[in-house]
């Protein structure tokens, strides 16, 4: 009874109301999203670093490096040299090194050149199909196969640079021959081929120096139309790759290796775990403005709250002191003030938690889009969003005190006689 009261009380000034729960609904989902998103950032970053202790690639920033060669979101820093990057590979102190060879794209999905391994750390088990083998057969990422509607045995080109309107490489096709498994990693949005499938998509050394037919300087080798070219082997003299990720046996090579490889290369060996922990920091202080900024609306609109029932109180004691001449106790007019404000909390915690999620899956279809990331809307973290609940109904029921107490301490026959 009481809290149907409360409820019909509410809406005594509609606008008053529709503004409180407009302010604390708009606080809430911007807390809402930060948390889902920095625990689900924060989840994705970490486990794509998992088994990579350091990456080896082309001089020049170290945060770039990770994120293009760990989390394929930047251009790579560069290339370098196969040959000198296997001298470093098979030291004793690397338990595994996984190198990579960034070719092109297809439809905006990168094509890494890479070797079954690479499958292997991401836990990427083949679903369908089978592993690549020969140059131009691919594996592709899972949410590859959904999005583009690829299947075993389909063929594709790809387009030059990251790029999906860039140049056409029609002179080669890639052939889909398996299909991974979800992973909820970077490798879902990835399509994977050998090393020697990028060296010889973007080789045409030969293609340079002899125009095709027709062309002006075409030298006609004979039996030419009979000639295949021989695809190209990780044997290859003075070829380059993009990166090596690097696994050790102790951390002894974690710790001296990226002055050693400074010194004696050029190359550079940067840690995914330092340069991560300073994505975070670096992104944690945005998180933090925009929080510090969704509590600031959160005491406005208790502040809210609090006025408008202050407001309505005075317009309703000629009310509630009729209730009280009608039996209703002290303690029940507190409750129905307390009740008020409480189910204006509750409404608009509900309500922003439902706008956070909508606001999180807009956010997920961008990042898709832009990096090939997506955010899980539907995940509740139980602790944090238990706790930004409490602190709602605590906003609510400081607002709610004095205009609480002011109607338990109500003078009957004062309020009779003014009226």
């Amino acid at each position: 009874m009481i809290a149907k009261l409360a409820w019909k009380n509410i809406w005594f000034k509609p606008l008053n109301t529709i503004l409180s729960v407009v302010l604390l609904t708009s606080s809430v989902a911007i807390i809402t999203t930060l948390v889902l998103v920095e625990k689900q950032f924060e989840e994705k970053f970490s486990s794509n670093i998992d088994g990579v202790d350091l990456v080896m690639g082309a001089q020049g920033s170290p945060l770039q490096l990770i994120l293009s060669s760990v989390y394929q979101v930047d251009s790579p820093t560069g290339n370098i040299s196969y040959d000198s990057a296997k001298v470093w590979m098979q030291h004793p102190f690397v338990q595994k090194a996984i190198p990579l060879a960034f070719g092109d794209n297809y439809r905006g999905y990168k094509i890494l050149g890479t070797t079954p391994d690479y499958l292997e750390k991401y836990g990427a088990k083949i679903a369908e199909g089978k592993l690549f083998e020969k140059n131009f057969e691919v594996v592709i990422g899972s949410d590859i196969a959904k999005k583009l509607s690829l299947k075993i045995g389909d063929e594709f080109f790809g387009s030059h640079g990251d790029a999906a309107e860039g140049e056409v490489h029609d002179h080669y096709g890639y052939k889909v021959v398996g299909i991974a498994k979800p992973t909820g990693k970077v490798v879902d949005n990835l399509i994977l081929c050998t090393i020697p499938s990028v060296w010889q998509m973007h080789g045409g050394h030969e293609e340079a120096e002899n125009p095709a037919h027709g062309e002006e300087g075409h030298v006609h080798v004979e039996g030419e139309e009979h000639q295949e070219e021989a695809d190209m082997t990780l044997d290859e003299p003075g070829m380059e790759i993009t990166a090596v990720l690097l696994k050790f046996r102790n951390k002894m090579g974690i710790v001296t290796w990226p002055r050693i490889i400074a010194q004696n290369t050029k190359m550079q060996v940067a840690s995914p775990a330092i340069e991560v922990n300073r994505l975070f920091s670096l992104f944690g202080i945005g998180i933090s403005a925009l929080q510090y900024l969704a509590y600031g609306i959160m005491l406005i609109s208790g502040i809210s709250i609090f006025i408008a029932l202050y407001n309505t109180l005075k317009e309703r004691e000629n009310e509630f002191a009729l209730m009280r001449v009608n039996g209703a106790k002290r303690l029940q007019l507190l409750k129905v003030v307390m009740i008020e404000s409480l189910l204006l909390c509750v409404v608009g915690f509900i309500f922003g938690t439902i706008l956070g999620r909508v606001g999180l899956s807009m956010l997920s279809n961008s990042a898709e889009e832009d990096f090939k990331m997506s955010f899980n809307p539907y995940e509740f973290i139980w602790e944090k969003e238990g706790t930004l609940f409490l602190l709602t109904i605590f906003v609510g029921f400081i607002a709610a005190l004095i205009p609480a107490v002011k109607a338990y301490n109500l003078n009957i026959s004062k309020t009779l006689a003014n009226a």
